[in-house]
């Protein structure tokens, strides 16, 4: 059975990644996971200069998920070239380096350096709600949004990004936004070689006995079962306007899950929030695919994406 996808020219054994974020750089699974056997791992993003991320408390349980406004903490670039990616590369699999700036010449500079490094894919980090990023589109008056909230932004950026570099470009999108195909569409226009979707949603929590928020950033990203109709609904959309492949997640607990993804018209998925509740869980969704697919008599992956009938 082959359960091989391309994304972009990006080719991976099998359909399943580790969400970024939520498998920090795999050296803290690689006794709980066969590391090798995914078909990807997306890092924990990066940016140039350290982040120390947002105050606590940073994490909150909902009754069917989870907040988080970690803020993006991480070591910096450097530190990721020097210290994580060798490590990364001995793993025997994919990996997609996030990335995450809040600007163009930054993003553009550690791009450069990563491609330099040797890394053959990025997911652009356009989409974290717990941080401001700067403004691009000129005809923006608003306050500092997210890239991915703007289709003129998010063209901007990924534009500039596609010109200066020979990578797999993988442009990661909100969820927060009116209309996600409009977004998809500039970021594939702008040259983006696939997308990633969906981030998790704004959202809150009240302590009642205190009246104060749960997050000291006040709001925070919902990810978890509660998002997973949305965030397949989203890809279902995206699929229909986009001829680049789609990593669809958001909710995946389990294979079944994950192949309503595939069947909406995703060609990879990611597993988050689950890691944090199963550390094998990315192991159990690939074993579920491939059973799904010799129960079906199917024997290609690609047979199964983007199968919904109507």
């Amino acid at each position: 059975m082959d359960l091989s996808v391309k994304i972009g020219r990006l080719k991976l054994k099998n359909p399943v990644t580790v969400a970024s974020g939520t498998f920090g750089y795999a050296e803290e699974f690689k006794e709980l996971v066969n590391l090798e056997g995914l078909g990807a791992i997306i890092t924990k993003t990066i940016t140039k200069e350290p982040r120390l991320g947002n105050a606590a408390p940073r994490l909150a349980e909902t009754s069917s998920g989870m907040l988080n406004a970690i803020g993006l903490q991480n070591e910096g670039l450097d530190n990721f070239l020097k210290v994580k990616l060798p490590k990364l590369k001995k793993i025997g699999t994919k990996i997609i380096v996030s990335v995450s700036a809040n600007s163009a010449q930054e993003f553009i500079y550690c791009v450069k350096q990563l491609e330099d490094s040797g890394v053959e894919a990025i997911e652009l980090n356009l989409s974290c709600p717990n941080i401001k990023y700067a403004k691009l589109a000129k005809t923006n008056k608003a306050k500092a949004r997210i890239f991915a909230q703007v289709a003129g932004d998010t063209y901007t950026l990924v534009n500039a990004l596609a010109k200066k570099t020979n990578t797999v470009l993988i442009a990661k999108l909100s969820p927060n936004v009116t209309d996600i195909t409009e977004i998809a569409l500039a970021a594939q226009k702008a040259g983006a070689d696939a997308l990633s979707l969906v981030n998790t949603f704004s959202a809150m929590a009240i302590d009642i006995d205190t009246h104060r928020p749960r997050l000291a950033n006040v709001s925070g990203g919902l990810s978890g079962p509660a998002i997973k109709p949305i965030a397949v609904k989203m890809v279902y959309d995206v699929a229909q306007a986009v001829k680049i492949p789609i990593i669809g997640m958001g909710g995946i607990m389990n294979a079944d899950d994950a192949i309503e993804f595939i069947i909406a018209g995703a060609a990879a998925v990611s597993v988050g929030t689950a890691n944090f509740v199963n550390p094998g869980i990315s192991m159990e969704v690939i074993e579920g695919i491939k059973n799904y697919c010799k129960k079906k008599k199917l024997k290609n992956i690609k047979q199964l994406i983007g199968t919904l009938k109507r």
